[in-house]
């Protein structure tokens, strides 16, 4: 049987289908990031979203899994968005590096229950879960893109010679510890771990003068 997501379904899609649609996407991941992803039921999602039934739920995706995928997209879209935003206009590498730390932890500020959903998902989820639901395509994409920009600044003669893919997996380790600890700290300070973050790999990349 046909998905309900598929391309074909999604270009047919009327107004009140897609902003319903949005509407469950968005009620999931204020529950995940609330109750965390194993406690994020229909019954639970549909009460968010202020559903008569999970009918309606069951109507627009075909399974959690399938739910989940659509909210593993809008939370990366909205990540993409955001940083993209900050860095926008900026051509210096050092200046590009720092505002992509700064960027991502100020989305905890600015969209807190995203990241937090997307912790939770990544904490929880299963190996193979990575494939379905995206994530492992999204993570690779990202790192990719930050990897080629690396490259570039060591070509351009800012950045010393070192492994891109390494500083990478660092910064993604850095950032998603600082999500992980702001989900459980209530003073967790976001703008001053930015800045410690920002210059610590300011320094790791730097060439010696």
């Amino acid at each position: 049987m046909q998905a309900r997501n598929s391309a074909g379904k999604q270009e047919s899609r009327t107004f009140t289908e897609t902003a319903r649609r949005a509407q469950i996407v968005n009620a999931a991941i204020e529950v995940v990031a609330e109750r965390g992803y194993a406690n994020a039921s229909f019954a639970k999602i549909a009460e968010r979203a202020g559903l008569s039934s999970t009918g309606m739920i069951s109507y627009h995706f075909r399974g959690k899994d399938d739910l989940i995928r659509e909210v593993v997209a809008e939370i990366m879209r909205v990540a993409l968005e955001f940083v993209s935003a900050k860095l926008d206009g900026e051509t210096d590498y050092a200046a590009r590096l720092r505002l992509n730390i700064v960027a991502n932890l100020a989305l905890l500020d600015e969209y807190p229950g995203h990241l937090r959903a997307l912790s939770s998902i990544l904490a929880n989820a299963h190996p193979d879960d990575r494939e379905k639901f995206g994530l492992a395509d999204h993570l690779s994409e990202f790192a990719q893109i930050q990897e080629e920009r690396i490259r570039e600044a060591q070509r351009a003669g800012a950045f010393r010679d070192f492994d891109p893919a390494i500083l990478v997996l660092a910064m993604r380790g850095a950032l998603d510890a600082a999500i992980a600890r702001a989900a459980v700290d209530p003073d967790f300070d976001t703008a001053a771990c930015a800045r410690e973050l920002a210059d610590l790999f300011d320094h790791a990349t730097r060439r010696q003068s």
